[in-house]
């Protein structure tokens, strides 16, 4: 459930990712399936309809890229070829075992795909058992693209990642931190008159002498 957000998903702190991936969810399939919405800032439904294909290659070994299909896309728009980072590789090697014929993540008795509701189920219980509110299947897209933000990455290339086709509509996902609008605000300080920076300074140095 999102609370106060505005109908926006939680963005996730480092300290809450680490608790969910420990201590929330308790399966190989539901670690893999959001840390690769969060390794690579898709959707649910893109990363439940991922095919093995297009994470293994023939002999099991982890492909350098993921491939998001288009027709998985949200407007069907283009498909999306994402690095696999480190951190990812090693979830999906270990992951191996259970992945499926045809689709990565299998649903009930190997049929189809899990659902993306079936997903969503997993996160809350998992959020349930470590205490975190306001966490849905879109926190890990959100957090992903406000990340790589803060890191200063271009939006262009961020979009590359996402799959947005606007930087208008990709600005929306990204959130504003407290500690940005302090150093936004500090940034001001240069703009101190020359006399109240010259009395200020003068003030230091008197009181440094008493």
């Amino acid at each position: 459930m999102k609370r106060d957000r505005h109908g926006k998903a939680k963005i996730l702190s480092h300290e809450e990712i680490q608790l969910l991936f420990t201590d929330g969810l308790k399966t190989t399939r539901d670690r893999t399936i959001f840390a690769t919405a969060l390794f690579t800032a898709a959707r649910i439904n893109e990363v439940v309809t991922l095919l093995s294909d297009d994470i293994y290659d023939g002999k099991g070994g982890v492909r350098s890229h993921l491939t998001i299909r288009k027709a998985n896309t949200k407007g069907k728009l283009a498909t999306r070829s994402i690095p696999i980072i480190e951190n990812l590789q090693n979830l999906l090697i270990q992951y191996y075992p259970q992945s499926g014929e045809v689709y990565l993540f299998p649903g009930r008795y190997g049929q189809g795909h899990i659902a993306s509701d079936s997903a969503a189920k997993a996160l809350r219980k998992a959020c349930a058992n470590v205490g975190l509110q306001g966490v849905s299947t879109h926190s890990f897209r959100r957090t992903a693209l406000t990340q790589m933000s803060d890191n200063q990455i271009p939006l262009r290339v961020i979009a590359e990642v996402s799959g947005h086709r606007s930087l208008e509509e990709l600005q929306t996902y990204l959130e504003v931190r407290p500690a940005q609008l302090v150093g936004a605000v500090s940034s001001l300080a240069i703009l101190l008159p020359v006399a109240e920076a010259v009395k200020s300074d003068f003030l230091r140095t008197a009181n440094s002498k008493v």
